[in-house]
């Protein structure tokens, strides 16, 4: 997947991208971002890398969602292009296969009319860069 017109850091997109679900080593559940995110920032990890593995979860979870979740109450929703990037690509694959936003929306009949717009609307955002 390229976003080559993209004004973004290059490596950490790609450093996010590989490590973005390392917390499923853990947990396959929601939970999965944070738990990553503590991960890398036992293993010393930049901020900005253990942010974007926080934030990739769909479109990200507001503080609010994440308590409803029963996960920490933080601001998980991808802010800098980095993490929107690595957020709407994750979005993208099924296996190993990319798909459209709308496939994968059309495939998560459990999430919420506001989460689904919030993802549409990222997706809407980064696909500009394509």
């Amino acid at each position: 997947m390229e976003f080559s017109r993209a004004p973004a850091d290059r490596d950490l997109v790609a450093a996010g991208a590989m490590l973005h679900d390392i917390g499923r080593a853990t947990t396959h559940s929601i939970a999965h971002g944070q738990a990553g995110a503590e991960t890398c920032r036992d293993f010393g990890f930049p901020a900005d890398i253990c942010r974007i593995v926080e934030r990739h979860i769909g479109a990200g979870m507001t503080a609010d969602e994440c308590a409803l979740q029963d996960l920490l109450p933080r601001d998980c929703v991808p802010a800098t292009l980095e993490e929107k990037i690595v957020a709407h690509a994750d979005n993208l694959v099924r296996g190993r296969h990319e798909i459209s936003i709308e496939a994968r929306l059309l495939r998560s009949p459990h999430l919420s009319r506001r989460i689904k717009t919030r993802m549409y609307r990222l997706a809407r955002e980064v696909e500009l860069f394509r």
